[in-house]
């Protein structure tokens, strides 16, 4: 980050404004799907709706409060490190506590390759990565927001993903 830490997320302006709308939309999408699966989402299936459900609008509101936090004018260089880190490290500790609470509820070994890997492995990425661009904005390191905007981007496209085979499956389940 040659320029002031204004100036360069000033140059990602537009891209910061479109992951964020395309995350608010998505967030309210999935209060439309959880509206559909309100019949099959019970006590009984508590368990699924925090293991799949909650994670994905979760990730979404990540992006979204990540982009208004970088669209926020007279960031500082810790500033912005500060909240990257301290976001990064709150994904890691949710993700981590779903992947122990899905190991006591038994649904690990019932869960396949795909949906562990999109459902715990890329958002521990996903937030690790958060936090290394925290760590690289405190340096101003030009690489920071480069790797902040793979991880909005990855934690985009796990929700879309996430978001389309629970609406799947809770409509094969429907019937």
């Amino acid at each position: 980050m040659g320029a002031t830490v204004a100036e360069t997320l000033r140059e990602w302006h537009d891209f910061y404004l479109l992951i964020g709308t395309a995350a608010a939309t998505l967030i309210g999408l999935m209060f439309v799907a959880a509206s559909i699966g309100a019949s099959y989402f019970n006590l009984e299936r508590q368990a699924g709706l925090n293991a799949f459900l909650t994670p994905t609008v979760l990730h979404f509101t990540a992006v979204l409060i990540i982009c208004l936090l970088a669209l926020a004018p007279d960031h500082s260089a810790g500033s912005l490190s500060v909240l990257l880190v301290a976001g990064g490290a709150v994904g890691l500790v949710y993700t981590g506590r779903l992947w122990l609470q899905m190991r006591r509820d038994g649904m690990f070994g019932t869960i396949d390759l795909a949906d562990r890997t999109w459902y715990l492995f890329a958002p521990l990425l996903a937030y690790v990565l958060m936090a290394a661009a925290g760590i690289a904005a405190r340096a101003l390191a030009e690489a920071a927001l480069p790797v902040l905007a793979v991880t909005l981007a990855l934690l985009l496209l796990l929700g879309i993903r996430n978001a389309w085979d629970m609406t799947v499956w809770i409509v094969i389940r429907s019937k």
